[in-house]
This record gives structure tokens, sequence and C-alpha cells, in this order.
């Protein structure tokens, strides 16, 4: 069996503020060993009920050099830096069983959501075929287009509502309960960590009888941007248009791997400022 686990740092237990979550802040250094614990729970559970599994982690948060490669449990491999094809999934292919999402967080706009935000602070939301999506359903649809179910997630309890909605067979671990955008109750992290393995265990046990979730093509997309100038650079790329109003922008893809990339390009023009 092959398992990619996705780790973001948002949704890991006791994690409440940016400054956790940022290289730059004072309690960054803590806020990824709590991070790299939670994974470690996560690939001792697939182990406890597949000894012989192959286990990919992706490092999905921010730098996507977040986790710490010496504290990683050496029975896994460690996908690590950008840019990258495939985003917070990369490793992920035709012969991945099932995908686990650790530490993931609700889509922009969902409140009262711990640190919400869809890729990052300068997309406002993302729809397809009118229906917002997050991080979550984003790579969850990525998954389903290589035929692999989204198993398992944990995260706070709007993160887990958001995947029940889409995937319900899946197996849902709530390490904190949302307040607002910087504040929750949260788990010790020992306790989540122990509920993690458990869970994952049973996720790993029961992945054949979750549904990948699939959306076919032709895939069409609108993003809100935060800032105009970037809807401008956008229009620059073949087959985006904008949409109505000053901040958004569409397009149509073939299929949901094409759509996925053009999502990670728009994020990447989004950062870019006037000159």
């Amino acid at each position: 069996m092959r398992v990619l686990i996705s780790a973001d740092l948002e949704g890991v237990s006791g994690i409440v503020h940016p400054i956790e979550t940022n290289p730059e802040g004072y309690d960054y250094e803590r806020g990824r060993a709590l991070m790299t614990a939670e994974v470690n729970a996560a690939i001792a559970g697939v182990l406890d009920a597949d000894p012989a599994a192959e286990i990919r982690v992706a490092d999905a948060h921010g730098t996507f050099r977040n986790l710490l490669p010496e504290d990683l449990d050496r029975r896994a491999l460690l996908v690590r830096g950008k840019p990258r094809p495939w985003g917070m999934l990369q490793g992920l292919d035709e012969r991945t069983d099932a995908v686990f999402l650790v530490g993931y967080h609700g889509r922009a706009g969902s409140g009262p959501a711990v640190l919400a935000h869809t890729f990052s602070d300068a997309i406002l939301d993302v729809r397809i075929a009118g229906r917002s999506f997050g991080e979550i359903g984003l790579n969850a649809a990525l998954a389903g287009h290589f035929g692999a179910p989204v198993a398992l997630l944990s995260g706070d309890d709007t993160a887990c509502a958001e995947l029940r909605d889409l995937v319900p067979a899946a197996t849902t671990v709530q390490v904190k309960l949302a307040i607002g955008q910087s504040a929750a109750v949260a788990l010790h992290p020992g306790e989540a960590r122990e509920r993690l393995r458990r869970a994952s265990a049973e996720a790993t046990a029961r992945h054949d009888r979750v549904p990948p979730f699939v959306l076919p093509g032709p895939i069409e997309v609108e993003v809100d941007l935060y800032g105009p100038y970037s809807v401008d650079l956008a229009t620059l790329v073949p087959g985006m248009s904008r949409g109505a109003g000053a901040r958004t922008v569409g397009f149509t893809a073939a299929g949901f791997d094409e759509a996925y990339r053009l999502i990670l390009l728009l994020v990447q023009l989004a950062s870019i400022k006037p000159g």
C-alpha cells in the first residue's frame, strides 16, 4: 500500500496564530516541532495497520520546508521544497492508494475557522461550477483525479466538517475547536497525537471503502484575487479572462490536473506587486 501524507501547519493542535506558522515568528520553531510530531503519529498509525506500507510525506505549508527532517520517522520519505507541479500533494501518482491531510485548515471565508485561507491571503475565493473550494476540496479533487481517496484529515472542527461534506466516508480527527481566526480550544498535543495515530490506523485499514472525490472535466473555474493588479497579470495567460467585477479571473480547463496547476499559477502571480 502507498500512502501520501500532506502536512500543513495551521490545523495542528495548539496552533492558533500566524506567528506560530511563519519562519520569521518567534514561536515558529515550536510550531514546526508540533507539526513534525503530528505527522509522525500519522505515520505510526499507517504502519500499525500495514507494516509494509510505503509512505511519502509532502511538506505542504508555506515554504514547504517546515518539517524537521532529522526528527521525522525514518520509515517515511520526505518531499520538501518548491516550486513543484502538484504543490501540496507532490508525490501523488496513479500508484497512490490513499491521501491523508494532516494539520489542515478551513477555506478562505469560512468562519470561525482557525487561520482560514486558500493557498494565500491573496486568494479570496476559488469557485468551480459556482461552488467554493479551499485547499481541502482542491487537494481532494486532485487526489481523485489520480484515483486516490482522501481517507483521513486532522484539523479544527471546521476543517473536519469541510472534508466530510465532500467525502462523508473519510475519517476525521478534530484536534481543536475553532473560536475564531486566531483562537481555539485545543487538545493537549500528546492527546491529539494519540487520537491521530489511532485514526490513521483505522483509515489505513478501511481506505478502500472511501470513494475518491472526482470533479469531471471540463472544469470551469473562477478565482477572486485580492488585488486588481493580479487580475491584470492573469489576463496575460492564454485562456484566462476577466470575470464580473475587478477582482475575478476565470478559465476552463480540460481536466482537474490542468485546473489545479493554473490555480497554483494564479497564486504565484498574485504575489507579484506593481513595479
